[in-house]
């Protein structure tokens, strides 16, 4: 355990007596996270996702408001694991532990245009138009979405500020929040040493620049989707010689951040992030694409845009190839896809997965 007054402690680790299975694992970790301040917001500790916000909460009594949407995510989809355990005892305090950290988001993390980010331990908010800096932070409004515990119109009022403040089209770049740190007397942690407009301090980092893209593409608005999916693209970046000249990174690997600073706006950083590349590949196969793979099911959603009239997909179980023909009226319905099976159509539009080294067609019509 860390001294009062240490954020970190080095020595050798040594190999717990405690033997426990992976669910067992999870249900430890999960109980360790149901700890919450004053606005009944999880901890941010020395940080959340974002380490650089290392002096947020380390007293211990600051709170993050995204931990809370992410945490929200993991006690309702661990629910259905509980159960799948038989372990109702748990699944029923997840989902209680879930309504009473939404109704908390709902009390204490709306900003009136859009999500606050944190609160340090003296209680003062973070990405509040209450600050000169980190006004609004791009990771709270993307999960008020992914998490489904944001109210519905708030989430789409904190989406439409986040495109508002944060897309910029010129440069190419989503910036993980904005203005940067620089001048103002809040010291959120090291995240203040960088150049404002560099890192994660108001450049785009490409984690948050995804689940932005998903977040719209989940809220079902393809026009947004795939423009956003097209500006953060790295192969657009390196397909001439004046964009290659300002990128100056490898364009066919994802970078962990691009730079918003003035003088090297739209510059590539740290190169061949791998943690990116991963959800990067869940955006485009998942969101969309829309391929959702349960089990040895498979569901289908697109949010490709409206002018795409078709596209095929060849998705490999096992041995068994699965050849997919998507098929989209040009103009704008609100019809209910229909999906075939080897010509029979199916009823709940869910394809059940057979490694029977056979071929298989579907297609799938809205």
């Amino acid at each position: 355990l860390l001294n009062a007054g240490e954020d970190s402690y080095y020595d050798m680790p040594l190999q717990s007596t405690t033997v426990s299975d992976l669910y067992q694992h999870c249900i430890i970790a999960i109980e360790h996270a149901l700890k919450f301040g004053v606005h009944g917001l999880p901890f941010i500790g020395s940080g959340d996702w974002n380490d650089g916000m290392d002096k947020v909460g380390n007293e211990g009594k600051g709170e993050s408001v995204w931990l809370a949407f992410f945490l929200y995510n993991v006690l309702t989809a661990f629910e259905d694991i509980a159960l799948l355990k038989n372990d109702a005892a748990f699944a029923e305090k997840c989902k209680t532990e879930a309504e009473k950290l939404r109704s908390n988001i709902r009390e204490n993390a709306w900003d009136g245009e859009w999500y606050r980010r944190a609160y340090f331990d003296d209680g003062t908010p973070l990405g509040s138009q209450e600050n000169d800096e980190c006004k609004i932070d791009s990771i709270a409004q993307s999960w008020s979405v992914l998490s489904k515990a944001g109210d519905e119109n708030r989430a789409q009022n904190a989406m439409d500020s986040a495109d508002k403040y944060l897309v910029h089209k010129d440069a190419g770049i989503i910036q993980l929040f904005d203005p940067p740190f620089d001048k103002s007397k809040l010291n959120p942690g090291y995240i203040k040493g960088y150049v404002p407009g560099v890192r994660e301090n108001g450049g785009q980092y490409t984690h948050a620049a995804i689940w932005l893209v998903m977040a719209f593409a989940a809220m079902g608005d393809k026009k947004k989707t795939w423009e956003l999916l097209q500006m953060i693209n790295p192969l657009n970046r390196g397909n001439t010689a004046e964009k290659i000249a300002v990128y100056k990174s490898e364009p066919y690997v994802i970078a962990a951040d691009v730079y918003a600073e003035k003088s090297h706006k739209g510059r590539g950083g740290w190169t061949w992030y791998t943690g990116s590349a991963g959800w990067m590949y869940q955006l485009i196969t998942d969101y969309f694409i829309g391929l959702k793979k349960e089990g040895d099911t498979l569901r289908f959603a697109p949010c490709v845009p409206q002018d795409w009239g078709s596209f095929e997909i060849k998705y490999l179980f096992g041995n068994t190839v699965y050849s997919i023909h998507f098929l989209q009226s040009i103009a704008e319905t609100k019809n209910k896809m229909k999906v075939f099976l080897d010509d029979v159509e199916l009823q709940n539009d869910i394809i059940e997965l057979k490694d029977d080294n056979t071929a298989h067609v579907v297609v799938e019509n809205i």
